[in-house]
């Protein structure tokens, strides 16, 4: 059974930093896009950033790119998301997922998620 377990959310205030991390167990991490999301209170779920499977190729949303850093650790089954200048918007539960291919940008392409980790930026 595959689980995702995500880690390193929490209180920060605008300006700071956080990292998250997936954990992934039971499956072969290095064949899978890692995908992060987010949703915020009453809205959607959105993409926030990929990496593929190599970690050569990376992939964000324009309202994290430049504040944002998603790496990979394949030996250690893990994804990470570093988190800098973190905005009060930025506020949202975030979600680790796995694809095995298509649109990574398109929630429909994961074929596993975690449970969310909650990340609470005050002003």
């Amino acid at each position: 059974q595959v689980q995702l377990v995500e880690s390193g959310g929490g209180l920060v205030q605008a300006g700071g930093s956080l990292r998250l991390a997936c954990a992934a167990s039971a499956l072969s991490f290095s064949a899978y896009v890692v995908g992060w999301f987010r949703q915020a209170p009453g809205k959607e779920r959105e993409f926030v950033a990929a990496i593929r499977w190599s970690g050569g190729s990376t992939h964000y949303a324009d309202s994290v790119k430049g504040r944002f850093t998603i790496s990979r650790d394949n030996a250690k089954k893990s994804g990470y998301l570093h988190m800098n200048s973190l905005k009060p918007e930025d506020t949202a539960v975030y979600y680790c997922a796995l694809a095995r291919g298509g649109s990574y940008t398109s929630e429909s392409s994961y074929n596993y998620w975690g449970q969310g980790t909650q990340v609470t930026v005050s002003s």
